[in-house]
């Protein structure tokens, strides 16, 4: 099945763009389209899209706080934010508010793509050494949490947490514990459960506020 697509943006050329490049891909379709957070706030709830690629500056409402409403719902829907990577501050705004992850404006098209489709199947990060600095200095900037053992998961659903923060697909996490891909999967899905996770950039959130993970200095 296609993967389900809103475009956010309050510049029409931005989801005009988007929107031609994925009508010439069998795996992605864009189901609806809004101009402001508020609309694609209210598209999310009525279409339950896969994955909207949400812009950060709109008027009224911005993706920031449509990012949350959406990802506060009941549905599956994941959001990739539009952003610039010089806007730390918007970056951790759309981490806080539950983003799934980030692309930005002037990458090539295709790897915008890429981002979609990694975000909606929700086995890898985008850009793992970036995502990963980014929520480290984003865990570091609200004071971290000090090491400790991660209450009621096993010993390998620890190895497997930790191998998520360090950024490792599910395939790679089957690699390197010699397990299958569904079994990493579903160590993966025990641990979103039990954490209270939405995503897997959640985890890696976790996996750095428990200590489990830190970048070299």
């Amino acid at each position: 099945m296609s993967v389900r697509v809103v475009l956010a943006d309050d510049q029409p050329l931005v989801r005009s763009g988007l929107r031609v490049l994925i009508a010439d891909t069998a795996d992605l379709d864009v189901v609806g389209e809004a101009g402001t957070g508020a609309e694609a706030v209210r598209l999310a709830g009525e279409l339950r899209p896969d994955v909207v690629v949400m812009d950060i500056r709109m008027p009224g409402m911005d993706g920031i706080e449509a990012t949350r409403r959406i990802t506060a719902g009941p549905g599956p829907t994941r959001v990739l934010v539009l952003t610039t990577f010089d806007e730390d501050d918007h970056v951790y705004g759309a981490l806080r508010a539950g983003a799934s992850g980030f692309a930005v404006k002037d990458m090539p098209l295709d790897d915008i793509l890429a981002a979609i489709r990694v975000v909606a199947a929700g086995d890898a990060l985008i850009a793992p050494g970036v995502t990963r600095r980014l929520i480290a200095d984003f865990v570091a900037s609200r004071g971290g949490r000090p090491a400790r053992p991660v209450p009621g998961i096993t010993e390998r659903e620890r190895e497997v947490l930790t191998l998520v923060g360090r950024g490792r697909s599910n395939t790679e996490i089957a690699e390197d514990l010699f397990i299958t891909v569904a079994t990493a999967k579903s160590h993966v899905s025990r641990l979103l459960t039990k954490l209270g996770a939405r995503d897997r950039v959640q985890l890696v959130i976790s996996a750095y506020e428990m200590g489990l993970v830190t970048l070299p200095h």
